[in-house]
């Protein structure tokens, strides 16, 4: 009987094995990477200089990282409250059966699967304070627009509305799935009971959704604290700093002032906050959550 079991959790170990070997290297290892560097002063062209904890003691009283980190969570408060409610609503009114639903899905979805590069060229295009169509738009109705991606007050929240377009068809779909697999039986039961649908949904469909909103709110806010490409074709980190989040300060300090070593640093930074942040999300839900709905 042991000799099975064993022979059992070897056949275990091999099937995982890939999966295990993946987060090991792409995962792990480049996090131990990134934490070496950061000890180290090192310009790319010659050799590394061991520091110790000279960078992070330069961290500490640099104003501009923390800034940029005050930025990024500013985007990030931004963009997932309100991508979160959008992508529930729109999941709640999908999630019937009419002519044309599954159009109606996929055409949510699109913006997801555009390019970010080009995504934000065309955006670009859009905030276009005099040509833009957003400001005509607003000119038809006789509001003068402001110069969306000048302006410091407008550039955050204009780059975080990009964002949310594009993700919210993404998210939205998640939460069709976690929809989907709440028994209907539930509804009938209550619907007898004589619960009015904003009863079922506060007690029936959102508590259920915990698993999927637990999800949802781990994997978009790690998103959200990496955004990188949009910033860098439609602001540049401007105007003023406006825009400047922590991974595009991360890249200009690597590869604008070649000081890989504190740029691992400001990385070891975002690393320490995502993984604060997540950990408070599974105290958050785990208490909250049930995935067993028989």
């Amino acid at each position: 009987m042991r000799s099975r079991r064993r022979l059992g959790d070897w056949y275990a170990y091999l099937f995982i094995g890939p999966s295990l070997l993946g987060v090991v290297a792409f995962l792990l290892l480049p996090v131990v990477i990134v934490f070496v560097l950061s000890l180290f002063r090192w310009e790319l062209l010659s050799a590394p200089v061991f520091v110790g904890l000279e960078n992070y003691t330069r961290l500490a009283g640099d104003g501009e990282a923390w800034h940029s980190l005050w930025v990024t969570i500013l985007y990030v408060l931004l963009c997932i409250p309100l991508q979160t409610v959008l992508a529930l609503a729109l999941a709640l009114m999908l999630d019937r059966r009419i002519k044309g639903v599954r159009i109606l899905r996929s055409l949510f979805v699109i913006p997801w699967m555009a390019t970010p590069i080009v995504m934000g060229l065309v955006w670009d295009w859009i905030f276009d304070p005099r040509d833009g169509a957003l400001n005509r738009a607003l000119g038809l109705v006789g509001v003068t627009g402001p110069d969306w991606l000048s302006d410091p007050a407008w550039a955050l929240p204009a780059v975080a509305l990009v964002n949310v377009w594009q993700h919210t068809g993404y998210t939205m779909l998640f939460f069709l799935a976690g929809l989907q697999g709440i028994p209907k039986e539930l509804y009938d039961a209550a619907s007898t009971d004589g619960a009015t649908p904003v009863q079922r949904f506060w007690k029936i469909t959102l508590p259920l959704l915990n698993p999927t909103m637990f999800f949802v709110t781990v994997t978009n806010l790690i998103g959200a604290f990496q955004a990188f490409d949009t910033i860098f074709v439609m602001t540049d980190g401007g105007p003023g700093g406006s825009t400047d989040v922590i991974n595009f300060r991360i890249f200009g300090t690597a590869f604008r002032e070649f000081d890989f070593g504190y740029a691992s640093t400001l990385s070891m930074l975002l690393f320490a906050v995502i993984l604060l942040v997540t950990l408070a999300q599974v105290r958050f839900f785990g208490r909250r959550t049930t995935y067993d709905l028989s």
